[in-house]
């Protein structure tokens, strides 16, 4: 998988799945959902406050006669009501709209009607980058602020089910540190180290996973050759996996604005994918987000 024109074929070949939006009332989400459909990958059921849906879908074209819509004006009962529908079946996947992030988190946390895994939840970005010959996968960009070993491991095994969602048979994992060296003075060296040490004792599977790495010598090769480095995931990496949020935040944030790049972004861990995007994600990063979204609804 090289680009999001695969992921829309795979997921258009998969048929179609429903998502169901808490808060629907956004133009954005609003647009991306109608596109979605018009591409023949999903459903809809938007929830939230249909005055205000109807007045955003006559201004933009959108006919909602190809959705369910269910009126709840307050945010709560409809993030409530939106979890509610993945969780009862009745949806594959629920995506956020018009509202507080922690408002839908706590829906999907909620122990009656909510959506709570084995895992923990953590937020898995795909990027599309000129001139690169694969797909990009960088977790954790926006959920656990200083994941510990166990949380780390987590954290890769969600992502390996995103990027074999995306057909990555056994996708590469590079613990990103800023040096390529254990360090004891560097506690995420020490944990990448651990983790590469659990993949191979077969803890962590379906993946190869190596660290510490560097970004550079993670996804070239050349780069790779040049300090000498001959594991397998040298230079070939998949999945970037971050020591913090911090460092996760800025490489998002540098693959979005910096790089030729198209996104897509969504939550896992819990039994079904959250598509959760950033305001400052535009149309097409919010679409590409609903594809992956699709494609992971049979997975997770």
């Amino acid at each position: 998988m090289k680009n999001f024109e695969q992921a829309l074929e795979l997921a258009r070949s998969k048929g179609r799945k429903t998502v169901s939006v808490a808060c629907a009332q956004d133009r954005d989400v609003l647009l991306a959902v109608d596109k979605a459909r018009e591409a023949g990958i999903v459903d809809a059921i938007l929830v939230g406050d249909e005055k205000k849906i109807r007045e955003i879908a006559a201004a933009n074209s959108v006919d909602l006669n190809n959705y369910r819509v269910v009126d709840r004006e307050d945010l709560t009962e409809a993030a409530r009501e939106a979890v509610r529908l993945v969780s009862s079946g009745e949806a594959h996947m629920l995506m956020k709209g018009l509202v507080d992030t922690s408002i839908v988190l706590k829906a999907v946390l909620d122990k009656e009607i909510g959506l709570r895994g084995d895992s923990i939840l953590s937020h898995v970005a795909v990027f599309e980058i000129e001139g690169w010959d694969r797909l990009f996968y960088v977790t954790d960009a926006a959920m656990n602020i200083a994941p510990n070993l166990d949380a780390k491991k987590k954290i890769i095994e969600n992502a390996v089910k995103v990027a074999r969602s995306l057909e990555v048979e056994t996708p590469k994992v590079a613990c990103l540190c800023a040096k390529e060296k254990v360090n004891e003075k560097m506690p995420d060296t020490v944990d990448a180290k651990a983790l590469e040490d659990m993949n191979k004792n077969g803890e962590l599977k379906d993946c190869l996973v190596g660290g510490p790495f560097a970004l550079d010598n993670a996804i070239s090769e050349e780069a790779a050759k040049h300090k000498g480095m001959d594991h397998p995931v040298a230079g070939r990496a998949d999945i970037l996996m971050t020591g913090d949020i911090e460092a996760g935040n800025v490489l998002y944030k540098s693959m979005a604005f910096f790089a030729k790049s198209k996104n897509a972004g969504i939550i896992v861990g819990a039994r079904k994918p959250i598509i959760l995007t950033s305001r400052a994600d535009n149309e097409e990063a919010k679409l590409n987000s609903i594809i992956l979204g699709s494609l992971t609804a049979d997975k997770l």
